[in-house]
């Protein structure tokens, strides 16, 4: 299987299976000289791991991370630091029910990747999806947070990234409510307050109906310089679409006001530049801080689109591998609205992005 991995200057390779021993990631072209400790890591990955209310999958996984390579600690130092060798990060998987998928082994789960592995592969591995398990983003969510300290490396202050979930199904958030302080209060990273608790009783329905919801989860880097992107093939835009779109379930992406641009006139849609304290001034930022695929030095503002959770109780029509007409019913532990867990895993893929982007721009430009 190939293209495990992401980056160019930063750059991280994801290994492992949903239900094998264990999973990590190994991340290359970190720069030396960086404190990192596996409890900062252990902070984000408590935010994506699954169990933390009902809202989510029942899962039990402590997701506790080892640093097995890459730091140095003596009394020398006032803590470990990397290297500048390579860093493997390792979570082990310690809650698989194997047994849930014995009756799905030969049948194709709808709206899963399962037909698609068997015509690519001739072979799948039907415990949890395998590689195609969003289990995968919990190396990601590490990565993410190795990808922040570059940051704070190369930018004094760092760069401040924020992820919401905006949108459960058809109930989107009230943007005249947005308040990021909200977001570590409820179960949903939500900005909205009211909205978090509208989506906790129409989630609530769902789940005991045995089905799911899609979501629209936003994030925003600030703090980000102008500069960052590289025409024409490394365009930081490109970068981050690719990014997100690689995360599990997404299905759409956008940057600043995205779709909503075609709807707009010129003047609308441009963004005007006045002086202020010395420096240009955006009036608007429908560009999402992106403009020829380079930063801008205002907010990058990505949002993605997840599907509804395709493991669901309903009966769905399906295929055997061998071609027979049958139905499905997924038994097991699964997220009603997997959006929840995606916004750490967004926020996550923003800094790996940033970071390795931050990487080439000051190879290049010094």
């Amino acid at each position: 299987m190939s293209f495990n991995s992401f980056g160019r200057a930063f750059r991280f390779t994801t290994w492992g299976e949903s239900h094998g021993p264990a999973l990590g990631v190994v991340i290359d072209g970190c720069p030396p000289g960086i404190i990192l400790r596996a409890e900062d890591i252990q902070t984000a990955l408590d935010k994506r791991k699954p169990g933390t209310s009902k809202f989510v999958t029942q899962r039990k996984e402590p997701d506790a991370v080892k640093i097995l390579s890459g730091v140095f600690e003596d009394d020398r130092t006032d803590g470990p630091r990397t290297t500048g060798a390579p860093i493997n990060l390792m979570i082990e998987n310690v809650d698989q029910r194997s047994k849930d998928y014995s009756d799905i082994r030969d049948k194709y789960r709808p709206g899963h990747a399962d037909f698609t592995y068997d015509a690519k592969y001739g072979f799948r591995d039907y415990r949890g999806g395998g590689r195609s398990s969003a289990r995968e983003t919990a190396a990601r969510v590490a990565a993410g947070v190795v990808a922040e300290k570059v940051l704070s490396h190369v930018y004094d202050g760092g760069v401040w990234i924020r992820a919401s979930m905006v949108q459960m199904g058809q109930y989107k958030i009230d943007r005249a409510k947005f308040d990021w302080m909200q977001v570590e209060k409820n179960p949903f990273w939500c900005a909205d307050a009211q909205a978090a608790e509208l989506w906790a009783v129409k989630l609530d329905e769902a789940r005991k109906a045995g089905s799911s919801f899609g979501a629209v989860v936003e994030v925003v880097a600030s703090g980000v310089p102008a500069g960052l992107g590289a025409p024409v093939y490394g365009k930081l835009d490109a970068d981050l679409a690719s990014a997100m779109m690689s995360i599990n379930a997404v299905k759409g992406v956008e940057i600043g006001a995205g779709m909503e641009a075609a709807a707009l006139t010129g003047e609308e849609n441009a963004d005007e530049i006045r002086m202020k304290d010395g420096a240009p001034h955006f009036l608007s930022n429908k560009a999402g801080g992106i403009l020829g695929g380079i930063s801008s030095g205002q907010d990058v503002v990505v949002r993605f689109a997840v599907k509804p959770t395709s493991s669901i109780l309903t009966p769905r029509r399906t295929i055997t591998a061998s071609g027979e007409e049958t139905t499905i019913q997924t038994k097991g532990r699964h997220d009603p609205c997997v959006g929840i867990r995606g916004v750490p895993v967004g926020a996550a893929m923003m800094a790996l992005v940033l970071a390795d982007h931050a990487l080439l721009h000051r190879a290049q430009c010094g």
